[in-house]
């Protein structure tokens, strides 16, 4: 089976670790364990799950390898939250997806199946997880909202870059506590 790798990472600090690493070596891995072959790799790197898909450059173009005429059999992300954060945006994601015809994989738990008469808790399983990924994603939000507005409090750097010239002290903690001069 051909398939399009997809991964997405919310924040642009992500990028300087591990993120996007971790989860093209688990969809890689996923895909060989599974006799898949990744025919193309799209990436969204800063941009939230709960963004429309539209709106979403890599995803646009994975989805668009799956359009007609298809050239990707289905879609692999590491999990359904790198698909989506928002119920609504998976929801439509997985409903183009199969209304093309094609399949979509998790390396986390394989195939993302279609609804099934016959099977109600299937489709309820998965759309609880959506919906428990939309409130995850804004606690995450709102305690590093809170985290700057507290070390903004103690009057320590809580955002942006340093003034030309300076430099952060402090280690943990104490880090930020004053700039000097470098």
């Amino acid at each position: 089976m051909r398939l399009v790798a997809y991964l997405r990472i919310s924040s642009t600090t992500q990028l300087e670790g591990f993120g996007l690493d971790v989860q093209r070596k688990a969809v890689r891995q996923w895909a060989k364990d599974h006799s898949h072959r990744i025919i193309a790799e799209y990436v969204d790197a800063g941009i939230s799950g709960a963004t429309d898909a539209v709106d979403r450059p890599g995803l646009s173009d994975a989805l668009q390898q799956i359009g007609r005429p298809s050239h990707a059999d289905g879609i692999i992300a590491a999990r359904l939250d790198r698909l989506a954060r928002a119920l609504t945006v998976q929801e439509a994601i997985l409903a183009l997806c199969w209304r093309e015809g094609t399949r979509v994989f998790t390396a986390d738990n394989g195939e993302v199946f279609r609804d099934d008469p016959d099977d109600p808790m299937r489709g309820a399983m998965r759309q609880m997880a959506g919906v428990f990924a939309e409130p995850d994603r804004r606690t995450t939000v709102k305690r590093m909202r809170d985290g700057i507005r507290t070390k903004a409090e103690t009057g320590r750097k809580a955002t942006g870059s340093y003034p030309f010239g300076y430099t952060a002290t402090g280690r943990g903690r104490e880090r930020d506590a004053g700039a000097q001069r470098g």
